[in-house]
This record gives C-alpha cells, structure tokens and sequence, in this order.
C-alpha cells in the first residue's frame, strides 16, 4: 500500500471547512501516491496515470461526502448513507456523523442550561438587572420589565432610572470600586422605597474600561428589594402615636372630667348621672370610631403600593352600599338615588375597599346634604381623550349632595387627615376627619382618580375614576341592572 501523510495545518490554513480541508487532503494523497508509485519502478506514465484514475475516486468521494456532510448539517437526526457510496467515503462520513452528533449534544446541553437561567431569573420575586460597562442595560427579568417597561434592554439605565445616587454607585463600581447598597424613592405611580444592591459579576484584567462583553469589561448585577412596606411600617406607628396622642386626648379627658363629677358631686344626682353617662357613651364611641378609622387607614397605606388583581362589580358595590345608608338617608327624609347604565364594565380592584370608598362618600354626603333633598350616586364608563398612546378605559363613581357646598380655598386640603372645614359641626355629626384620607388611599392603591367639585350654597360632587377590567375581546361587558333606592 502506498504510504500516506495528513497534514494538521490544512484545515486551519482553509479556515476551517471541513470539506474544503477534506479536497485538498485527498489531492496530497494522489500526489504522494504518484510518488510511491514512480519510485516502485512502475513508470511516470503508468504512475500518472494510476493517479489520475486514484483522483477521479477521491473527487467522487469528496462530492460523496460533501453531501453528506450538507444533509447531515441541516438534519435534526442522524441520516443514512447514501446508496453507491464507496467505503472510504462511508468511513470519513461516519467520523464526521460522530463529531456531528457530539457537538450537537453539547449544543442542546449549552441551550439547556440557558434556558433554564433565564426560567431561574424570570421567576425571582425581585427585579434583576445586568448592565454592561457602558451602562447598557443587556438583561432584566420579569419583574424589572414589569416596574420599569419592557423597552428597557440595550438601552442606558439612565434612560430607565434617573436616580443620581444609584447611577453614581453603578459608576463607581464599574470602576473598580466594591458593592455597593443605595435606597431610593419611585414617586409614580405610588410612592415606593427601593433598596439596590450593586455588585460586579465579572471583571477583566484591563481594570473596566472595555467592553461590556469582552475579557477587559465588568458586567454589574443590580438587583432591587422593595422595602416599601418596612419603611411604612415605621411610618405609621410614628403616625399612630402622634395622631391618637392628639385626638384622643379630647374625649379622654371629658371622660375623666365626668368620671371625677359622679363619684363626687352628681354622686347622688339621678338626673346629672343619666345626662353625663349619655355624654360618656357618645365620646366612648367616637373614640371607638377614631381608632378603627387609625386601623383601617393605616392597613390600607401599608398596602398602597401593591396593585389590586382581582374584578369587582362597582353597580353591584353601589347598590349595597346604597342599601346599607337607606334608613339613615330616611331619617332626614333624604332621597338615595343611584343612576347606573345597564351595562358596566367589571372594575379592577379590591371589593371590601370599594366598599369602603362607596360607603364613606355616601355617608359624608347624607352628613351634609339638607334635609328634604337627595343625594345621586352615578355610575358611567368612562374613555379618556386619545393621546401619544391608546387610553385605558375607566369606570366612574359620582356622589352629589345638595349642601351648603366647600369653598374653594378648602378642596385641596379635604382628603389630608383630620382636616376639618367645620370642626365643630363635623365632630357633632361623628365625624372623625379620617373618611377622606382613607377614600384617597384606597383610590391611589387602584391607580384610579379622585376629583372634587363644589359651590357654595349649590352642593358638592365627588367623583373616583377607576381602570376598567378589559377583557380579552377588549370589549366585552357584563350587563347589569340599573336601579335606584329611595
């Protein structure tokens, strides 16, 4: 058998090709084969043309294989051999089917494990965000995307976050500097309080200053904790203590007051006793009262920040509430009368706090309408002018009276807590200065809107716009039943 050399270079100097390398290997083998031949004393003649026919079959194997090596690249799956191949051509086809398969095998592990990082990332509770060392944000999982918008890959995180104190601690770590911690504040929708822990994932040997993806570059992982609730936490037992040290104050001391008198001088006094136990109760209770509104406004700040999920029926909420305050409206001989389409959008939001904003809005108005008048609750769905973007459809509570109306000069101040524009009156009528605060609250933890309109001597109206429940046909509505209590 003629002797055989194979050149390791080959493959690398044809950059690569398989094929290519392969042509070229079979032709130095014709030509090795010549010389065996010559020096074997055949002849040139004979020995060319030996070789000759020798290239013919290797050109015929190097199509053979070439084909081969085509449908093999573009299979899924191992392909059999053509028919007609010859037996050189099936041994280098099975070589190159092994290394096929191996390094297919790899590929799908190496995709297997990406695929499963980024399963690992987008489930993590907190948003995550890598950043390149030209400040380019080249990943973020769900909840990043959630809180900051979808657009916020290959982009600067400064586009993204404007904060000075967290690009600046990006930067300094970028830099080279060690992890850093900073806490900032998202004033929108609703306030919330972050903490941003940044560290660097990978450094190079050329201190930072290349790029994001090469040796010389740092990758930073930022990661956000949402402590917006530690935060309101402190917040509202400072709040609790100094509002209740200073409403509470009042009715505790005229129950001391009348406390001290019947064991002393009213000891004896039936009628004194009966009047001042009177006294006591109602102050009991408006105590009573104060703290469950401290309660309940509290729970709900604490929960501000979280969006509402869930689908509530407002016409169905307004009709209970409407219900609830019938009797207390009739004392007065005040009309309850509720003006709803008979098809309404469902409503995102929390029932048990719709509930709440329907009722507060409802009693506050029956509190100040006059006497022999009605008080009108209004139910409508609501599409918002036409923008940059498509508007989001919304759902509105309306509640009118018929009072002596607010000046203007007041409106801006009525949802803030304990704010009274008659505190006398207010406090005569049970009041206890928290109602508004708590629809305020309620009205932002559902990214809705809560407007006031009013004219002395005319009445008031107080309206809370609330994002409808868009089903998928984007215009599906639940009928309901319109009705009215009087």
């Amino acid at each position: 058998m003629p002797s055989t050399v194979v050149p390791t270079t080959i493959p690398r100097l044809l950059g690569g090709s398989p094929v290519l390398a392969l042509g070229v290997l079979l032709t130095v083998l014709a030509v090795f084969d010549v010389i065996a031949w010559a020096s074997a004393g055949i002849g040139v003649g004979a020995a060319v043309g030996a070789a000759l026919i020798a290239t013919a079959t290797y050109r015929r194997d190097v199509s053979d294989v070439a084909s081969y090596l085509q449908s093999l690249g573009e299979a899924d799956r191992s392909v059999p051999f053509p028919p007609g191949m010859s037996p050189t051509a099936r041994l280098l086809g099975a070589s190159a089917a092994r290394l096929h398969a191996e390094w297919r095998q790899r590929d799908e592990r190496f995709r297997a494990g990406i695929e499963a990082n980024e399963q690992v990332l987008e489930a993590l509770h907190d948003p995550l965000i890598l950043i390149a060392s030209d400040r380019r944000v080249t990943l973020a999982n769900l909840a990043a995307r959630g809180l900051f918008g979808e657009r916020m890959t290959d982009r600067d995180l400064a586009a993204t976050l404007r904060n000075p104190h967290l690009l600046g601690a990006v930067d300094a770590v970028m830099a080279g500097g060690a992890s850093r911690m900073v806490e900032f504040t998202l004033p929108v929708p609703v306030e919330r309080v972050f903490e941003a822990r940044v560290k660097p994932f990978r450094r190079g040997g050329s201190g930072g200053n290349g790029s994001g993806d090469g040796a010389g570059g740092t990758i930073i992982i930022l990661t956000l904790h949402d402590i917006t609730a530690i935060k309101r936490s402190e917040q509202m037992r400072a709040d609790f203590v100094a509002n209740a040290s200073h409403e509470l104050r009042t009715p505790l001391a005229t129950l001391l007051g009348f406390i001290e008198t019947l064991r002393g001088p009213a000891r004896d006094d039936a009628e004194a006793r009966d009047r001042f136990l009177g006294i006591m109760h109602e102050q009991s209770r408006r105590m009573s009262r104060l703290v469950n509104d401290l309660l309940s406004l509290s729970k709900i700040e604490l929960d501000e920040h979280t969006t509402p999920t869930s689908q509530a029926d407002l016409a169905r909420i307004a009709r209970s509430a409407v219900a609830a305050l019938e009797l207390k409206a009739a004392s007065r001989k005040i009309k309850l009368v509720l003006d709803a389409p008979a098809s309404l959008p469902l409503v995102t939001g929390d029932e048990d706090q719709l509930t709440q904003v329907l009722q507060n809005l409802i009693d506050n108005a029956v509190k100040y309408t006059r006497d022999n008048t009605e008080v009108r609750v209004t139910l409508a769905p609501v599409t918002p002018a036409s923008g940059g973007r498509r508007p989001a459809p919304m759902v509105s509570a309306s509640v009118a009276d018929r009072g002596e109306g607010i000046d203007r000069t007041h409106l801006p101040r009525l949802t803030e807590r304990f704010y009274r524009v008659d505190a006398a009156r207010s406090r005569a009528l049970g009041g206890t200065g928290l109602g508004l605060a708590i629809v305020k609250h309620i009205v932002n933890r559902h990214r809705g809107r809560l407007t006031i309109e009013s004219e002395v001597g005319v009445g008031s109206t107080f309206t809370v716009l609330l994002p409808a429940a868009v089903s998928v046909d984007e215009g599906a509505q639940v009928p309901r039943t319109a009705g009215s209590a009087a």
